[in-house]
């Protein structure tokens, strides 16, 4: 599991230049969640949100369906995803633990965001919104999942 340089977050500029996947992996995730919301493959995709218990970082946002996922790593199974969040932040935090939550909010509304302590898509250093547009594009969508449109 990668794990961002300390206070990165704090330099909006070397945020925004970190590769896609650490950007969106950490500090933007629920930007590419709300975007893949925008136009999933398939309907019956939603939100959720993994959020810590007191004490303890480490909140993420991912989109699923269910039974699959997406979020920086791309697709992958939900069990799988949620499996390898509890054991990276249990290595590295003793005692970590979490709760995952429907996201009843728009991912996408700055406002809502930052209620949560999380930056709108017009508060990072560039425009987000394409940049995931592009990322998610880039990822190939697992054939049982394609759009029959």
């Amino acid at each position: 599991m990668y794990w961002p340089i300390p206070g990165i977050k704090n330099h909006a500029e070397r945020r925004w230049n970190q590769p896609d996947r650490i950007f969106f992996g950490f500090g933007a995730c629920h930007i590419l969640a709300g975007v893949f919301l925008e136009d999933p493959p398939i309907g019956g995709f939603f939100g959720e949100w993994i959020v810590p218990d007191d004490g303890f970082t480490g909140t993420h946002m991912f989109v699923t369906n269910g039974e699959i996922a997406f979020d920086f790593h791309g697709y992958s199974a939900r069990d799988r995803l949620l499996a390898r969040y509890w054991r990276g932040h249990r290595s590295r935090y003793l005692g970590w633990g979490a709760k995952v939550v429907k996201i009843d909010f728009p991912l996408l509304h700055t406002a809502e965001l930052n209620a949560r302590k999380h930056l709108g898509p017009d508060q990072y250093f560039g425009d987000p919104i394409p940049r995931a547009q592009r990322f998610i594009a880039a990822k190939k969508c697992p054939a049982d999942l394609q759009r029959s449109d």
